[in-house]
């Protein structure tokens, strides 16, 4: 009965405390839900993240699956512990790495797991918290760049224990549990400091060093036995000699040695602070949330500012503190669409060291990082991507960068085979051929046609005439795969023969099932010419047939047939799939094809109906931000359709005003006048004073400041502005 009731004073202490903490949060930040996108397609997670950082730093509820690529899912009511690194948003499975799990002796059974009480569960920007009602500990933990600080408070300090999991990691499949870690030292000498070395297998292969300090110290009560023979990490119970309640922990996580990993501590968290540390990490948040000041109701904010938290946790600086910032996972598949020219936008002192990490990559690899993760190229998705976030910043003004350096690596990138592209057919046939490239032919021609044009682009601004000429030929290559039978992009062998039978509505997938598209089908993936829009327009028979098409695609009711796992391809609004990135431009297509009412009657649609509060707010995975970009962008009422040079399409804003803070103390105030839930069209953008003339907007023209205003009216006015 004693027992009990001190379980109920821990409990009502513990609700006091979060509710006194979650009281602090204020700002913008407040604004910021991390558990939106933490159920169903969304991938999210809400652990204490530092913006850009190497360490996020929170709950693990479930893993060996792929709905918990991120490691959780807000449904669950059990933890396995708290893991100190996650990929937030992404639809493969890797990091996870050191788990841990405090508990009160005899408190937990065999599966080392905890309840945990929902309502406790709390977390704001850089910060987490939630009491574990079955292992008897409130648990606290704030992130910094490299490192994190944790609290854990028992409700029987006598009988404090943690567990160490060396073993963990997350995986796809149970089966690729054991086989996790191939091979992990650690040293317990020191009973305030636990470090080590591990070795891990997943997406990438990778080592990490880590430091873990105490302020009580322990000692190892057991070693666990193995779960399976494979197993190489130990899993250790450490008993602690505890002087009150509170147990302190601080973890530190690097690539170089376990002497970086000291040394990060002793930069980024000299003390036990955790008040001190929490307000840090707040005001790094707030600062960049502050970028953008909107008006909206309460509901608008809370999305707008969740968004702009997604789009700031990835790419990570993996380099350890006090050294040249190295950025990576970079899922350039995804985030050259509009995270990336976004960045330009709102994170400028970002871009040239995004950039430089990326040509550092390509020193070590021979090639452009592809879908990086802790520098490490896993090749996860297709094309070049890092070809049109390189050459954009070149084309928007960044000089923090060397310029043939980046054209090397751009033309090396383009012409020299690398695992997942064979230039050599590419240059052969116009096109790769399906009867020779088993997966995703269609989808890589058409990416790889954009990121030609792309180096067309650099290769004309540096004066290389010929270069230019090459890749302007290469990035026609779309061509050759058009049907004008179907006026869809079709798959096409060596003897120039179109796929036969083609089903159309067929999503492919090409880990599961090869197809000639990628995470899509034919309808999704013929829209993908970003480059040259007019020329689409043309194939397709004029503006009057292409927006009949794009009309098509967006009411077709047919279910997508699935090639293997499509669970990629959600968000459906008829054949269009906002859940994934393929789709994100497509909308804007009716306004460079003279229909600029549809535009933006779709986009009011996707903003309330594929976007919304809560676990289950997003149609599809958020992708490093990509998701989040889409919505941003669109709030504001412009997109970059073509992501590279520094077009923005007009759309439609969804917001009454914001305000957009750039460098040198300027301003860009967009304001949609007389918008009302009625009033969705755009009768007139002006810019500055001045109408605007068309469907287009410059980079360079906003960046210099001033007003960007939209006259909202009810009625389609089929305006090219």
């Amino acid at each position: 009965m004693a027992r009990k009731q001190t379980s109920l004073l821990l409990c009502l202490t513990a609700f006091l405390f979060i509710f006194t903490a979650c009281r602090q949060s204020s700002g913008l930040s407040s604004y910021v839900d991390l558990f939106q996108g933490t159920s169903g397609y969304g991938h999210c997670h809400p652990c204490a993240s530092w913006p850009f950082g190497m360490v996020s730093v929170g709950p693990q509820t479930g893993n060996c699956a792929w709905e918990y690529t991120g490691g959780y899912q807000y449904p669950d009511t059990t933890l396995q512990g708290f893991s100190h690194n996650r990929l937030n948003g992404v639809g493969s499975s890797d990091l996870g790495d050191l788990l841990i799990l405090p508990f009160a002796e005899g408190s937990l059974t065999d599966s080392w797991t905890s309840h945990f009480d929902k309502k406790s569960e709390k977390a704001e920007p850089g910060w987490y918290s939630v009491y574990m009602d079955e292992a008897g500990v409130l648990a606290s933990m704030v992130a910094t760049e490299h490192c994190a600080l944790e609290s854990f408070i028992f409700d029987q300090p006598d009988k404090a224990r943690m567990l160490v999991d060396l073993q963990s990691g997350i995986v796809s499949r149970p089966e690729r549990l054991p086989v996790k870690v191939r091979q992990s030292t650690h040293d317990t000498s020191n009973p305030y400091r636990l470090t080590g070395k591990t070795l891990t297998k997943g997406w990438v292969n990778r080592t990490y060093y880590y430091c873990m300090e105490f302020d009580a110290p322990y000692t190892v009560e057991s070693v666990l036995p193995k779960r399976d023979s494979l197993e190489n990490g130990s899993r250790m119970v450490l008993a602690f000699d505890l002087k009150g309640k509170e147990l302190k922990v601080k973890v530190s996580i690097s690539r170089e040695s376990v002497e970086g990993a000291i040394a990060n501590l002793a930069a980024e968290v000299p003390g036990w602070d955790l008040a001190k540390a929490r307000k840090d990490v707040a005001a790094q948040w707030e600062s960049l949330f502050s970028r953008i000041l909107i008006e909206g109701t309460d509901v608008q904010k809370e999305m707008f500012y969740s968004a702009m938290y997604k789009l700031f946790i990835h790419p990570d600086n993996v380099a350890d503190a006090g050294k040249k910032p190295h950025y990576s996972t970079f899922s350039l598949w995804d985030t050259y669409r509009a995270a990336h020219p976004l960045y330009t936008l709102i994170a400028p002192d970002k871009v040239d060291d995004f950039v430089n990490s990326m040509l550092d990559q390509y020193d070590e690899q021979g090639f452009l990082p592809i879908w990086s993760l802790w520098g490490i190229e896993n090749y996860g998705m297709i094309g070049d991507h890092a070809v049109p976030v390189i050459v954009d910043a070149y084309l928007k003004g960044f000089k923090g960068f060397d310029a043939e350096r980046a054209y090397e690596a751009v033309k090396t990138s383009l012409t020299t085979p690398e695992p997942k592209t064979n230039w050599t057919l590419y240059d052969k046939y116009g096109y790769f051929p399906f009867d020779l490239v088993k997966e995703e032919s269609v989808s890589r021609t058409l990416e790889c046609c954009y990121d030609d044009y792309c180096a067309y682009l650099f290769a004309k601004a540096l004066g290389k005439e010929e270069d230019a000429a090459f890749f302007l030929k290469r990035a026609g290559y779309y061509r050759n795969l058009f049907d004008p039978g179907t006026k869809l992009m079709r798959g096409k062998d060596t003897k120039g023969q179109w796929r036969t039978p083609f089903n159309h509505f067929m999503a492919s997938h090409a880990s599961t099932a090869g197809g000639d598209y990628t995470e899509g089908n034919a309808w999704q993936y013929t829209w993908h010419v970003q480059h040259d829009v007019p020329g689409l327009i043309g194939l397709i028979g004029g503006e009057e047939a292409f927006c009949t098409k794009l009309d098509t695609l967006f009411t077709i009711s047919r279910d997508i047939s699935n090639g293997g796992f499509s669970d990629d391809v959600t968000g459906l609004i008829g054949q269009y799939a906002h859940g994934n990135e393929p789709s994100h431009h497509v909308a804007y297509l009716y306004a460079l094809a003279g229909r600029p009412e549809r535009t933006q009657e779709l986009i009011r649609t996707i903003c309330e109906t594929q976007y919304n509060p809560g676990p289950e707010g997003l149609c599809g995975n958020d992708d490093c931000g990509q998701m989040s970009a889409w919505y941003i962008f669109s709030m504001l009422g412009f997109y970059p359709v073509n992501p590279c040079g520094g077009d923005y399409v007009i759309g439609a804003p969804q917001l009454p005003s914001a305000t957009i803070f750039l460098p040198e103390g300027k301003t860009l105030k967009v304001v949609a006048q007389n918008l009302s839930e009625g009033n969705k069209y755009v009768k007139e953008v002006i810019l500055n004073g001045k109408t605007v003339e068309g469907p287009v907007l410059r980079h360079a023209d906003l960046v210099k400041g001033g007003e960007l205003r939209f006259i909202m009216t009810a009625e389609p006015t089929g305006t090219r502005h």
